[in-house]
């Protein structure tokens, strides 16, 4: 039974699972739109909203608190570049918003293996 057991295995080791979903997030961020299947991008979905989330958060308090949120979403990206245009350029898109930054549109089977394919997205305002 799967009582309680959150999240998706995707098919993967745990030391991959983490990878893909990092670099998920990562081309997210950087392209604010990826096409992937609807597997990954509903195991991805929820973490790239609790870094927005995190970023607004940062934003919006004091220099301590933002030093801590931008270390905090750099400890889970790896990247400085997109961890410098999530607090800049995306978060503060989203100021208003109170959640639901991301949108998932189903775009068919893919030809090889007829796995659902989905466009992940970031919300414009």
């Amino acid at each position: 039974m799967r009582h309680r057991k959150a999240g998706y295995k995707l098919s993967r080791k745990k030391d991959q699972r983490r990878a893909l979903r990092k670099n998920l997030i990562k081309q997210l961020f950087e392209h604010e739109r990826i096409r992937t299947t609807r597997a990954k991008a509903q195991a991805v979905r929820g973490q790239a909203e609790r870094l927005i989330t995190l970023a607004k958060r940062g934003n919006s308090a004091g220099a301590e608190k933002m030093i801590h949120a931008r270390r905090l979403a750099a400890a889970r990206i790896n990247d400085n570049e997109i961890v410098m245009k999530l607090f800049d350029d995306i978060a503060p898109r989203f100021e208003n918003r109170p959640g639901g930054y991301t949108r998932i549109i189903k775009m068919g089977p893919r030809h090889g293996d007829a796995a659902e394919m989905v466009l992940l997205e970031l919300v414009e305002d």
